[in-house]
C-alpha cells in the first residue's frame, strides 16, 4: 500500500508540474485560453494581472466542497494534493519562458504537456478539481468518457474567452484542447495498446494449434451459437500485439479462408504474457 501511495504521489507531482509548464510556457505568453478553472484564472490574469496560482487555489477550494460528494476518500485527498501542487507550480514557474514565436507550435506543445499532466493526475486517482470534478460526475452519473466530458466543459469556458483573446487565439486554443484531450485519453486508457481478435471458423482447432505453436500465444475457446442456423460453434478469442496481426491473418487464411474474423483495439492488457496486474 505504501508503495502505491508513493508512486501515486510522484505521479501527482509530475502531473501538476507538467500542467503548470503548459500554462506558463505556452498558454499565457501566447495569449491563448484554457478550459475550466484554469481558463477562468487566465482570463482574470489577462484582465487584472491576478496571480493564476492563487486564484486557481481559491476557486478550486470552493469546488472541492461540491465535489467531495462524488469522489471517494482517496480521490478527495489526491485532488487536494494535486490542486495545491498545481497552484504551487503555477507560482514557481510563472517567470519561466521558452524561445518560440510560432503560435501553432506553442499550441501543440501546450496541448501535449497539459494533456499529459492532467492524464497522469487522473490516472493516479486524483484530479485538478474544477471541471475535472464535473467530468468525473458526468462519468459516474451519465457514463460519459472522462476526457470528452472534460473537453465539453472546458469549451464552455474557452468560448467565453473569445472576448478577451480574439478569434484567432480562440481557434488555436480549441486545437490545443483537442490535442490535450487525445493525449490525456491515451494516458488514462492505457500505455500498452493491444488487439483482441475474435475468430469463428469450422477449423478452429487448426487455427488454435498454429497460434500456440507459431505465435506462442494463448487461445480462449468460447461457446457460441448461430442465431439463424441454430448451429453451435466454438469461438476463438485471442489477445495479441499490433505487430502480430499480420501473422495471425496468415494463419487464419491458410486454415480457413472463409473464417469470420474481427479485430478490436484494447488497452491495459494485464496477465500472463503481457503486463503483471500489480503494475
Amino acid at each position: 500500500m505504501w508503495k502505491r501511495i508513493a508512486n501515486d504521489s510522484i505521479s501527482l507531482v509530475i502531473g501538476a508540474f507538467l500542467f503548470a509548464l503548459a500554462v506558463n510556457l505556452f498558454v499565457i505568453p501566447n495569449d491563448l485560453g484554457e478550459g475550466g478553472v484554469t481558463g477562468i484564472t487566465i482570463i482574470l490574469y489577462y484582465l487584472y494581472q491576478w496571480s493564476p496560482g492563487l486564484v486557481n487555489l481559491i476557486i478550486n477550494s470552493f469546488l472541492l466542497v461540491v465535489g467531495y460528494k462524488f469522489l471517494d476518500k482517496r480521490a478527495i485527498v489526491y485532488t487536494i494534493v494535486a490542486v495545491v501542487l498545481n497552484s504551487l507550480f503555477l507560482h514557481l514557474t510563472k517567470d519561466w519562458n521558452v524561445a518560440s514565436d510560432e503560435l501553432m507550435v506553442n499550441a501543440i506543445f501546450g496541448g501535449v504537456l497539459g494533456g499529459a499532466g492532467i492524464g497522469i493526475i487522473i490516472r493516479a486517482g486524483g484530479s485538478t478539481a474544477g471541471t475535472t470534478i464535473l467530468a468525473r460526475i458526468a462519468h459516474k452519473v451519465l457514463d460519459w468518457n472522462i476526457s470528452y466530458a472534460l473537453l465539453f466543459f472546458d469549451l464552455i469556458v474557452v468560448f467565453c474567452s473569445y472576448f478577451i483573446i480574439g478569434a484567432e487565439r480562440l481557434m488555436l486554443t480549441i486545437v490545443m484542447l483537442y490535442i490535450a484531450t487525445k493525449v490525456m485519453d491515451f494516458i488514462i486508457e492505457g500505455l500498452n495498446p493491444k488487439k483482441a481478435v475474435t475468430i469463428i471458423s469450422r477449423h478452429q482447432d487448426v487455427i488454435a494449434e498454429q497460434v500456440n505453436l507459431v505465435m506462442n500465444r494463448g487461445v480462449t475457446v468460447l461457446q457460441g451459437k448461430g442465431y439463424y442456423s441454430k448451429e453451435s460453434k466454438e469461438v476463438l478469442y485471442i489477445v495479441i500485439s499490433k505487430q502480430e496481426v499480420s501473422t495471425l491473418k496468415k494463419i487464419v487464411k491458410t486454415a480457413d479462408k472463409d473464417a469470420f474474423l474481427t479485430i478490436h483495439d484494447v488497452r491495459d492488457v494485464f496477465g500472463e504474457g503481457f503486463v503483471e496486474l500489480s503494475k
